[in-house]
């Protein structure tokens, strides 16, 4: 296969960056997948000196490794790396040839302490826009550490193995030829679900902050640089760094920036926040917040962080539907995200709950890969724009059903169908699909704060307009709260906002 142009001049610049000779060892046999593979490998071999093709036996026909002479680093795709996963392809030659991968010493660090063998198998899809954080993160840790190896495996040249598997969602993650988890997660996750939670004991030398802010999505990134700008002591307490933007595909309303995708953009700010020396503390939560002398925040594992200002910036996530099998069927037919599992229901039925942008746009994604899509809509009328609406009903293979409650997801080890009531004649009706994507808006992540905290009905925190709560000392901004519009935009100026309030309220102290 020839690659194109633009991906040749692009890769000619990365393999001018190679530092040792590299070897890409083949696995091939002589069916069509085989050759496509060679000839991809074949093309990148001959564009550079320091790298030599040579054939071999995988565990894996067709696949290639990425190694260094003499040297085996497990590291292996299984699959042509292209679409999302080129960028995993040259990030795997670079490092393998001794380019030192982008992460900080501690998790260098923790990664070099795992003294165990871990095999990992990530199964993608090329559309899928989470599975590249994964591969590259278990390839990370394949170069930094002999007892890690990683092979990557594309979905859709091993269909036997993924419906052995039963795999209906990406990334899905082996080791050792177990389950591990499936989704999106960061290096620091990882390393977490093999080593476990830090200790409360590693917070105890933590001098009290000036600004605490809780959750590490745009809104909480721009309340730490705006913090951390006044000169102040600033630290940021985050499950994951970048929240629900990690999650979109492409942004195309960022004031400035023309287009660009979630991951990268989370990757330029999290990039900044580091540039202003803010304590970011990755893989804890907040469990609770109180207000003393101080503004007290007791994080899951036990320890306690006092600071006397907080910023709530806890972002929110898919909402859930809350009918039986929802839950248990997760990963397993239900999803959330058309970009990465849509390929994996190719050729099949499935159904979209939810009428609005995210459910529209999911169910024209869908409808060009699957065998027929219907939407469900609780309302008697769609509430998408009408710019979607009209594509959405000139799709041969879309039905829509509206005012339709659906009652509950049904299935054995996977889904099987989908059980909705007619509103307006209450009559029951089964429909059998074999995936239910959910797409029916946001949910605030606020369960965890105590009464003392005002939120509304819906659970999103009341804030006046410098992001003050109803307690002295504690903001919020973003998502959480009771912002009138859901957007990246606003998140990052209503972090600013809370930032500067939070300065303001000190300085009057």
């Amino acid at each position: 296969m020839a690659l194109d142009k633009e991906i040749k001049e692009q890769l000619a610049g990365y393999l001018d960056l190679l530092e040792q000779d590299i070897v890409l060892k083949v696995s091939v046999a002589t069916d069509e997948n085989s050759q496509k593979l060679l000839e991809f490998v074949s093309e990148i071999v001959d564009m550079s000196p320091k790298i030599r093709l040579e054939h071999g036996s995988l565990s894996r026909t067709p696949s290639f490794s990425v190694e260094r002479e003499n040297e085996d680093y497990g590291i292996v795709f299984a699959g042509i790396p292209l679409g999302h996963e080129f960028t995993s392809l040259i990030l795997a030659l670079l490092q393998v040839s001794g380019r030192p991968p982008k992460i900080n010493d501690d998790i260098t660090a923790q990664i070099k302490k795992i003294n165990k063998p871990h095999h990992f198998e990530t199964y993608v899809s090329l559309t899928c826009h989470n599975c590249p954080d994964i591969v590259q993160a278990l390839n990370i840790m394949s170069v930094l550490n002999p007892n890690i190896s990683h092979t990557m495996i594309e979905g859709s040249m091993f269909k036997d193995e993924v419906e052995a598997k039963n795999i209906m969602a990406v990334p899905t993650i082996f080791d050792n030829h177990s389950l591990f988890g499936s989704g999106r997660m960061t290096i620091e996750q990882i390393i977490t679900k093999i080593v476990g939670v830090a200790d409360a004991s590693e917070f105890e030398d933590k001098e009290p902050f000036d600004v605490l802010v809780i959750g590490g999505g745009p809104a909480g990134a721009s309340a730490a640089i705006y913090a951390a700008r006044k000169g102040i002591r600033t630290g940021i307490v985050a499950d994951t760094f970048g929240g629900q933007v990690l999650e979109t595909l492409s942004i195309e309303n960022v004031i400035g920036t023309k287009y660009t995708e979630g991951p990268k953009l989370i990757a330029q700010i999290e990039e900044h926040v580091n540039e202003y020396g803010v304590d970011v503390m990755k893989q804890v939560r907040a469990k609770s917040i109180q207000k003393n002398e101080s503004v007290e925040v007791t994080l899951e594992n036990g320890a306690v962080l006092t600071t006397k200002t907080a910023i709530i910036s806890t972002g929110a996530r898919w909402r859930n539907i809350g009918v039986p099998g929802e839950q248990e069927f997760k990963n397993k037919g239900v999803a959330y995200c058309p970009h990465c599992d849509g390929p994996l229901f190719e050729g099949k039925n499935v159904a979209v709950v939810g009428g609005g942008n995210s459910g529209i746009e999911a169910a024209i994604d869908l409808a060009g890969l699957v065998k027929h899509v219907t939407v469900l809509e609780f309302m008697p009328e769609l509430k998408a724009d009408n710019v979607l609406q009209k594509r959405l009903y000139s799709l041969p293979n879309v039905t829509v059903l509206k005012n339709v409650q659906t009652k509950e997801i049904t299935g054995q080890d996977k889904v099987n169908g989908i059980t909705y009531v007619n509103r307006e004649r209450n009559e029951e009706v089964h429909l059998d699909v074999e995936g239910v994507f959910i797409l029916i808006g946001l949910a605030p992540n606020t369960e965890w704060l105590g009464n003392d905290v005002e939120r509304n009905q819906i659970g999103e925190i009341i804030v006046n307009k410098h992001g003050e709560t109803n307690v002295p000392g504690i903001f919020a901004a973003g998502d959480c709260t009771d912002s009138a519009y859901k957007q990246i935009i606003i998140s990052m100026g209503s972090g600013a906002t809370a930032a500067l309030g939070a300065f303001d309220y000190m300085i009057r102290q």
